[in-house]
């Protein structure tokens, strides 16, 4: 395992980060961006379709559909 942080690279040493990493998973892994879900299923609430194009809530936020500028 290795870290950026000033303390890892300048004194090779074991840091906060590493520990924290080594703590929060079992295999001493973590995913900092994890990949986007591709599902593009329809929420159940959806009611796009009566607002002429805008975006509803549900889909906003399940990441279906973004607000326009």
């Amino acid at each position: 395992m290795a870290c950026t942080c000033p303390h890892h690279v300048h004194r090779n040493a074991f840091c906060k980060y590493m520990a924290a990493v080594e703590h929060t998973t079992g295999d001493g892994t973590l995913e900092a961006y994890p990949p986007k879900d591709d599902d593009d299923t329809k929420p159940e609430d959806c009611d796009c379709d009566g607002l002429s194009g805008f975006p509803c809530w549900p889909c906003v936020q399940t990441g279906r559909k973004e607000l326009p500028d």
